[in-house]
């Protein structure tokens, strides 16, 4: 017996599709680890060395800047790996994603610095950064739907959070190998050539991945909607055209689904890279904190963050989607003035308790995600339609999430404009989330477009065979 199919065989996963549920947790690790590695990187050494000439905090900021770089590809990612994932499969695209993202970490790893070549090695960081967020923006919404498409819709909301565990899982891979080597490097050592090691690493895990993703199927649900729509194609010549273009149709009937998507996204993504990787600035330039206790804390605290992520996708299954993610999106925005108050004790026990809990009011946002986004958009739709929501407000969100807080810091010296910015995000998450329809009863094989609900009778006749 395999060790897929002992692992399956002993959660005893009585479901189909429970291979794939099971293997997107490890999967999300891995792309996960590839992108928070470089945002810890970005805040502990990179400044030193791809920006040397420039001021500590200007320094952080550049660094920072080629982080959010990162975000603004994923759009592109998002339409590329959206429209190819609805027309030709979820799988093939995860796959592809998977190799571009760890190529991009890998060559990461070797990359010259700023002192043997110049201005040359932040363009050549900038242009790797690209390629990770490109792949990422394609990754996220492949991983999910394969997961919600799988069966089980009474579930859904707890099998659908398991690839969000790949986010606290790849932090706590990133933060545990660089806490490790901080720990048993010199300064020195580690900004010469031990920051490279986890990079380097990557390689290893890209071959892990791969295995993962080719030992999986494709979506039943994908199956059966490519084959209603090759039989349409066969008998409306019209409806050919429009099976050519999910991105076109996302936009006909989606629209405010995107809308909602984007919104929701707000305070999750903002608060999660404040927590996560700013910190690690604030922790040891305001607080006199080390770099290896804010690693340490960050490390517990994704751990907390992997455990619970479960029980709240649970529990969307349980109460709804909505109610889940508001208990997120407000907590966040109460705890933002307490969690800095307690960074700036100074202590370890502070610290830490200040990241756990931030990270587990997140996590009552990111756990139900995954689901509430798949179960809004059409089958031969979908892919693009999450894609599109999730990774578009992430240049607004994510992306200057890190940056915007550490300008904030450096113009006024103090944590109260921080906490007004994830106050604000946390806002506008509500009001999104709070407009939003519930979505848990769903069937995902037949749902129709949410436009339709408002269009006249003979079009919603017409489209609600899409699907």
């Amino acid at each position: 017996m395999g060790p897929q199919q002992a692992v399956r065989g002993a959660l005893d996963l009585h479901v189909v599709g429970g291979r794939e549920r099971l293997a997107e947790g490890p999967r999300g690790a891995l792309d996960g680890h590839d992108f928070f590695l470089y945002g810890s990187a970005a805040a502990l050494v990179f400044n030193k060395l791809f920006f040397p000439d420039s001021d500590p905090l200007v320094g952080t900021l550049l660094s920072f800047l080629t982080y959010a770089v990162g975000f603004a590809a994923r759009p592109l990612g998002a339409l590329v790996f959206g429209h190819y994932g609805d027309r030709l499969g979820r799988k093939k695209l995860l796959v592809l994603s998977l190799l571009l993202m760890g190529g991009a970490t890998f060559a990461i790893g070797l990359l010259p610095t700023h002192a043997p070549i110049g201005s040359a090695a932040p363009v050549l960081l900038t242009v790797l950064r690209l390629v990770q967020g490109f792949a990422l923006g394609g990754e996220w919404g492949g991983a999910v739907l394969l997961v919600s498409e799988h069966g089980d819709a009474r579930r859904r909301g707890f099998w659908a959070s398991w690839p969000q565990t790949g986010a606290p899982a790849g932090q706590l891979l990133a933060t545990g190998v660089l806490s490790l080597l901080t720990a048993v490097l010199s300064d020195s050592a580690f900004g010469s050539w031990g920051w490279r090691i986890p990079f380097l690493l990557s390689g290893v895990l890209v071959i892990v991945g791969l295995w993962i993703r080719l030992s999986v199927d494709e979506s039943p649900v994908f199956k059966q909607a490519l084959a209603q729509a090759e039989a349409r194609k066969a008998a409306h010549a019209a409806a050919a055209d429009a099976e050519k273009l999910p991105l076109v149709a996302v936009l006909r009937h989606h629209w405010r689904d995107v809308l909602v998507a984007m919104g929701a996204r707000m305070a999750e993504n903002i608060s999660y890279y404040v927590i996560t990787a700013f910190i690690l600035v604030y922790a040891t330039t305001s607080a006199g904190v080390s770099k290896q206790t804010g690693l340490n804390a960050v490390l517990i605290a994704s751990a907390v963050h992997f455990a619970v992520i479960p029980g709240w996708g649970a529990l969307s299954d349980r109460i709804g989607r909505r109610p889940v993610y508001l208990v997120g999106a407000i907590g966040v925005g109460l705890w933002m003035f307490p969690f800095f108050w307690l960074i700036d004790t100074g202590g370890f026990g502070t610290l830490l308790l200040a990241v756990t809990v931030g990270l587990v009011l997140h996590s009552a946002m990111y756990a139900p995600q995954a689901a509430f986004f798949s179960e809004m958009f059409a089958t031969r739709m979908r892919y693009s339609g999450a894609s599109i929501g999730a990774q578009f407000a992430s240049v607004a969100a994510g992306a200057p999430a890190p940056l915007i807080a550490t300008a904030l810091l450096s113009d006024y010296g103090s944590s109260t404009p921080i906490a007004l910015y994830v106050i604000a995000a946390a806002v506008l998450t509500v009001i999104a989330v709070g407009a939003a329809k519930e979505t848990r009863h769903r069937d995902l094989a037949d749902i129709a477009p949410s436009a339709a609900d408002t269009e006249p009778a003979a079009t919603r006749a017409t489209d609600a065979h899409t699907v």
